[in-house]
């Protein structure tokens, strides 16, 4: 079981978590379940799971407000699960950043299904890059990545120059959505973490690393550009 994946379990109907957990050990996974929302951030800092399966009415601090806060430090994929289908659009959207939802309720196969599937695109394995793999072109808009057109909008585009122009150096949200939007218009932190989760998704599809984009908690993000040497 050393090389099983772990996925944490967050709900707080016993029986729900009980059903999973036992599923999931049947094939093979290890699994660790906690049944209230206010350890759950602390947990994820300080332990390593492949897969969050989070519901979304919890006590202590609901569903929502747990993944905003993971995914200011964590790309982990995050499966939700809810009865409240009528929010999907939204809570998939610009509000929290989750990979997934699945609805109560549910049959385990299903929930084992999608799964595997967000696990198979996470540990997709990039290529090796080097320093000259990515390669911007301020007058047409364009950027390669190992000679691999992005397909970026222009504010992906001006999101990925800001930070690339200055490795290493922490921006918040505001600074770059100052860089981005200079006709001052208003923007959310979550719209700039939309952007952020779409350029890494288009730098990841052609086989970069897309931690080259990395999260600074509580702060923002830099460029790590020792990941293209």
């Amino acid at each position: 079981m050393t090389d099983a994946q772990h996925v944490l379990i967050v709900e707080d109907e016993p029986k729900i978590a009980q059903l999973l957990i036992d599923y999931l050990h049947a094939h093979h996974y290890q699994t660790t379940w906690l049944e209230e929302g206010t350890a759950v951030v602390e947990w994820v800092h300080e332990n390593t799971t492949d897969l969050v399966l989070l519901d979304l009415m919890l006590p202590g601090k609901d569903g929502l407000q747990i993944c905003r806060e993971i995914r200011e430090f964590s790309h982990v994929p995050l499966m939700i699960i809810t009865a409240r289908v009528e929010e999907i659009d939204r809570i998939l959207g610009l509000e929290i950043g989750a990979d997934d939802y699945i609805c109560k309720p549910f049959s385990p196969r299903e929930v084992l299904s999608r799964i595997r599937a967000l696990l198979r695109r996470a540990n997709f394995s990039p290529q090796p890059a080097s320093a000259s793999l990515l390669r911007l072109d301020t007058d047409k808009f364009q950027a390669h990545f190992a000679d691999h057109l992005l397909d970026l909008t222009p504010v992906e585009f001006r999101l990925l120059k800001t930070l690339s122009d200055q490795p290493g150096i922490v921006f918040s949200r505001q600074q770059l959505i100052d860089h981005i939007y200079q006709d001052h218009r208003i923007v959310t932190d979550r719209t700039m973490d939309t952007h952020i989760k779409n350029l890494r998704k288009k730098i990841q599809e052609v086989g970069g690393d897309a931690e080259i984009i990395r999260s600074i908690y509580s702060v923002g993000y830099k460029f790590d550009d020792s990941l293209l040497s």
